[in-house]
């Protein structure tokens, strides 16, 4: 294959304590996180909205919050956006979990359906209220790294190339965009055939009017539509990594052409098509090889490191801790992930994936970065319990209480049980 060398002279622009690259909700709470602690941060955005899947990804749920029985389990910086999703949006949570405090014994979980573009615009808000440096179209490209450390960032955007420098790097692009072009060994995973859209109709307008509810104007209208285990995957059809711009394509000229083939006979006035996800609907494209990955094993375990508890969003009663090791690498010292790129195996990735767990651990990275500058150390080598009585004062559960553990402790994935202590693996 031809080779092409590169020489160009770049303009270096400003230096930053930390610079996040990508602005879905992991990054904008890392980005949030760091500079309330007084530390300079550049947040990175490539498209001209922030949330990412949470917004223009059109996946705009905040997933239960809490263990099934009524006790939240899930705070921090995810309560206050949750929060925050009810003042201006159309809204789905359960009218039990409507007021602060856990309701106990209730079944109803705690989670919600909000508007993904006023979600989008309160989160731009919050960034810049925030102090943090943002730009958008503005793409992280390439790391520039001095022995073993990462110094700086190449940007792509209407400037051109350009560098900015840092001390620290937080890769929140939920491809590991950085990291893998740092070495840092990953996982890639598999995405399936399932793509969503907001359609609205003429009976949805009459719906919507009935109800004196705007949210029931539109509705989730799918072009692939296999869940998000794969069940029902055409034997045909590929399952994509997500990382290269062919497979990027393949998927969306597939689902964006099977959309149309579906309206095509409809009443042309009866209907419209409102808004398409901007951004490749990929749930788990990849993530590091951390220092720890997160296992469904890992059920009712306690981590002396751990970051955040988190519940799981599918299952009533499954409670984690999410260790620091699923975060970094040891052999890294300055440089750190959140979200989707957190390290988990099997289900356990799904775990760490979804908004709620995204934004913790994304609220959790920033504090890392921080308190390793603050410290002189790597990521990996922080004052465990100074970083944990950091969190816990912005309303971070770390450890779930020992009560909310049932007595029965089989795990239900997939519609299928297991014990904790079972190696389970990949589901």
């Amino acid at each position: 294959m031809k080779k092409i060398v590169l020489n160009k002279e770049l303009t270096a622009k400003r230096e930053y304590d930390v610079i996040v690259v990508g602005g879905g909700v992991a990054g904008c709470a890392a980005a949030v996180s760091v500079a309330g602690k007084g530390k300079s941060v550049l947040l990175l955005e490539k498209t001209n909205l922030l949330g990412g899947l949470a917004t223009i990804g059109l996946i705009n749920m905040f997933v239960p919050m809490c263990n099934g029985r009524g006790q939240q389990i899930i705070f921090g910086l995810a309560e206050k956006w949750i929060r925050d999703s009810l003042k201006y949006s159309w809204q789905s949570m359960p009218s039990e979990w409507e007021k602060t405090g856990s309701p106990d014994g209730t079944n109803h979980r705690y989670y919600n359906h909000y508007s993904p573009n006023i979600f989008a615009l309160q989160l731009t808000e919050e960034i810049v209220t925030s102090g943090v440096d943002l730009l958008f179209d503005c793409i992280g490209c390439e790391p520039v790294c001095e022995d073993g450390r990462c110094v700086g960032i190449i940007t792509d955007s209407k400037a051109g190339l350009e560098f900015y420098g840092c001390k620290m790097i937080i890769d929140t692009s939920g491809d590991c965009d950085v990291l893998r072009r740092m070495g840092v060994p990953t996982v890639s995973g598999e995405n399936y055939y399932t793509y969503v859209t907001k359609m609205l109709t003429l009976d949805s307008c009459k719906k919507a009017i009935e109800h004196n509810n705007i949210r029931f104007a539109t509705y989730d209208y799918h072009g692939g539509s296999i869940n998000l285990f794969g069940d029902n995957q055409p034997l045909d059809m590929p399952r994509w990594s997500g990382l290269s711009p062919e497979e990027v394509t393949d998927y969306l000229v597939r689902n964006q052409i099977e959309v149309l083939n579906k309206i095509r006979n409809d009443d042309r006035l009866s209907r419209d098509i409102v808004t398409l996800p901007t951004m490749p609907q990929f749930r788990t494209t990849c993530h590091i090889k951390g220092d720890y990955s997160l296992k469904v094993s890992d059920a009712y375990k306690h981590f002396d490191d751990s970051i955040c508890a988190i519940n799981d969003f599918e299952h009533r009663n499954h409670l984690f801790e999410v260790s620091l090791k699923t975060i970094t690498r040891r052999d890294f010292p300055n440089v750190i992930t959140a979200g989707r790129s957190a390290s988990g195996e099997g289900y356990g990735w799904d775990l760490l994936r979804v908004i709620p767990p995204a934004i913790l651990t994304g609220q959790a990275a920033g504090a890392v970065a921080c308190q390793a500058l603050d410290e002189g150390v790597g990521v990996a080598d922080v004052n465990v319990s100074r970083l944990q009585n950091t969190l816990e004062g912005e309303n971070v559960m770390i450890h779930f209480p020992d009560e909310y553990i049932p007595e029965d402790r089989t795990v239900i994935i997939h519609g299928k049980s297991h014990l904790p202590e079972d190696d389970i693996g990949h589901i």
